[in-house]
């Protein structure tokens, strides 16, 4: 089995989110220190699966692309199925 190193790191939390971390971390039936470690790698998880899902959506595109392609767009006012609720259309 392979150990994994740790590190203490002092944590400065607001009361109200370690009286709501202690809370779930009981719900769970695991440690707080537990439940804050899982809480991190889900965030580093979503943050890193965006970030690699927008870098392949970009392709090759190069800042200014989308304001070229919007400027070719006719100014017309929305559709009735487009608009947004409470916008008034002007004649």
């Amino acid at each position: 089995m392979i150990r994994t190193q740790r590190y203490k790191y002092p944590l400065q939390l607001p009361h109200s989110l370690k009286e709501t971390a202690a809370r779930l971390a009981r719900e769970d039936s695991v440690s707080l220190n537990q439940w804050i470690v899982s809480a991190v790698a889900q965030k580093i998880g979503a943050v890193e699966t965006a970030e690699e899902f927008l870098k392949s959506r970009v392709g090759k595109a190069k800042r200014g692309d989308l304001t070229r392609l919007l400027d070719r767009a006719p100014n017309v006012p929305p559709t009735p199925v487009d608009a947004i609720k409470g916008d008034h259309v002007v004649d």
